[in-house]
């Protein structure tokens, strides 16, 4: 017989920001107060692993965590620079260690909540539950939600391109005042793209300190000497050379079009990056991350059958085509964005990127890139 005290409601595998948020949310709502809910992960994470930056209109629902915020932002390239003034929108920074410590406050006063920390070694789907096994014990649920990433789910197909966007940052303090804090650089393409999309990536905190980040969308990984050479070269170039390194940070964000949906199940669901929630065509994250919880905290109390919990859109399509694009041609990743900075809006390309854009607003952003490359990749995709 099984152990009673090792059935859920729900089990969430990964307590990273999709896990947290989705425990947080059922924890706050009353609908879900008789609910039994696991976390499974092999640590509690408590430190800034995670830099999220997103923009948003007005106050919204984390500012009180908030690093920093910016009214306007910089694009460059060799053929288009410009700051642009992006009210009502703020450009928005949150460290992971903030976030972390706000969830678990809230969640470690549940009484209906457990976090185990172990390593998840396999999930089974049987008899109408699922089963979550660690190396000590087996738990079961009616439903899991999980974040474990499964990378060769998506690499070993060829349906769908797999660009990378990896990164390595330093922040950085200086002894004088040195930036501009008050824009942060989106993309600044004014550096060697070497046949690739790279950009730098700068975000002042201060006069005296800021993230620098040298950004690539691309295939293939570089040596970690070969991020840490351009970012001292973009310095340099910068005239920013007395300067102290206080923290590092890397990452690698899988840019693809798979259909995730097709790994989930009636009782399995898979969240975060894991489960698609990473918008394709830019590595964003967290803001979708903050749509889909919300919508899956709405959808639990509706509807048991968690494969359909996705939505299709014409958003998924788009990005379809411009991941085609950027694979095939990935050294013009330059040139396509600085069009589409040109030519629209930069509201337009907020609201587009945030997939709430109406169908006029999606043809401005359509007609502001070369069009040869989209075409080509369109009617690839149609026959």
């Amino acid at each position: 017989m099984k152990d009673k005290s090792l059935k859920y409601d729900y089990i969430i595998a990964g307590a990273g920001a999709s896990g947290l948020l989705l425990a947080y949310r059922l924890s706050q709502d009353p609908f879900f107060s008789s609910k039994s809910i696991l976390i499974v992960d092999k640590e509690k994470k408590k430190d800034n692993d995670r830099t999220w930056c997103y923009w948003e209109s007005g106050v919204g629902p984390w500012d009180a965590l908030l690093t920093k915020t910016w009214h306007s932002v910089y694009f460059g390239s060799a053929t288009f620079s410009k700051t642009m003034t992006i009210a009502p929108y703020r450009y928005k920074m949150i460290r992971s260690a903030a976030f972390y410590e706000l969830l678990w406050k809230e969640i470690d006063l549940n009484p209906q909540i457990t976090f185990v920390a172990a390593e998840v070694e396999k999930v089974l789907e049987r008899d109408n539950q699922v089963q979550v096994i660690t190396p000590a014990t087996t738990f079961y649920g009616a439903k899991l939600f999980t974040s474990i990433p499964n990378p060769e789910t998506y690499k070993a197909q060829t349906k769908f391109p797999l660009i990378h966007q990896h990164f390595v940052g330093w922040f950085i303090e200086t002894t004088s005042d040195t930036f501009d804090d008050s824009k942060a650089t989106m993309m600044d393409f004014a550096i060697p793209q070497k046949g690739n999309t790279r950009f730098m990536y700068v975000l002042p905190l201060s006069k005296r300190k800021a993230l620098i980040e040298y950004t690539l969308f691309s295939k293939s990984l570089l040596a970690y000497s070969d991020y840490e050479k351009a970012i001292e070269d973009y310095l340099t170039e910068n005239n920013i050379t007395d300067y102290t390194i206080v923290e590092k940070e890397q990452g690698n964000i899988p840019m693809t079009s798979f259909d995730f949906n097709t790994l989930n199940s009636k009782h399995i669901l898979h969240i975060g990056t894991a489960g698609g929630w990473t918008k394709a065509s830019t590595g964003y994250t967290f803001q979708n991350t903050v749509k889909k919880t919300k919508a899956l905290q709405a959808f639990l109390k509706q509807d048991h059958d968690l494969r359909r919990f996705h939505k299709a859109s014409k958003f998924r399509f788009y990005d379809l085509i411009f991941l085609d694009v950027l694979a095939n041609h990935n050294g013009e990743g330059a040139a396509l964005f600085s069009a589409m900075f040109k030519k629209a809006h930069i509201k337009t390309i907020f609201k587009f990127l945030d997939e709430e854009s109406s169908y006029f607003e999606d043809l401005k952003i359509i007609l502001s890139v070369p069009p040869k490359r989209f075409i080509q990749a369109f009617f690839k995709r149609l026959f």
